[in-house]
């Protein structure tokens, strides 16, 4: 079998312009693309939020709704009321993420029985695995004679 001459992998391979340990929102958080589609039809005050997020507890809510807000993807607007009302919302730049999320939403439906199909298979063979390994260090162990 021969493989095809590709170039070797450097320290230098990733584009520093994109720093995609680093890009906001997209995996950086748990939840944070299920607030952005929250917050998709318009703005949301906290309360609201928690209702279709029911697994969340309000302190990780908190969490992702600053560093949403620290990113520049969720905006949030205090106003002078009694009592006090805040209302979330997403910014133009999280609007941007919109898109890539519907992308990523339609691969998902369109692959996702393949891949648990696939993670399926490879843990029924690592299983597999695990069992002939385990019996043979228990064959090896036995005394013989």
């Amino acid at each position: 079998m021969t493989q095809s001459a590709i170039e070797p992998l450097t320290p230098d391979f990733f584009d520093p312009s994109c720093p995609v340990a680093t890009v906001p929102v997209l995996g950086g958080r748990k939840w944070s693309w299920k607030v952005m589609r929250c917050l998709e039809g318009g703005p949301r005050r906290f309360t609201e939020l928690k209702v279709p997020l029911r697994g969340i507890t309000p302190k990780v809510l908190v969490e992702t709704l600053r560093a949403m807000e620290r990113d520049g993807a969720v905006s949030r607007t205090e106003y002078a009321e009694h009592p006090p009302r805040v209302e979330y919302g997403l910014t133009p730049l999280g609007r941007s993420l919109l898109g890539p999320m519907d992308a990523t939403c339609a691969w998902t439906r369109e692959h996702l029985a393949h891949l648990l199909e696939a993670r399926a298979s490879y843990e029924a063979q690592a299983e597999a695995e695990a069992q002939a390994e385990a019996e043979a260090r228990a064959e090896a162990a036995r005394p013989t004679g």
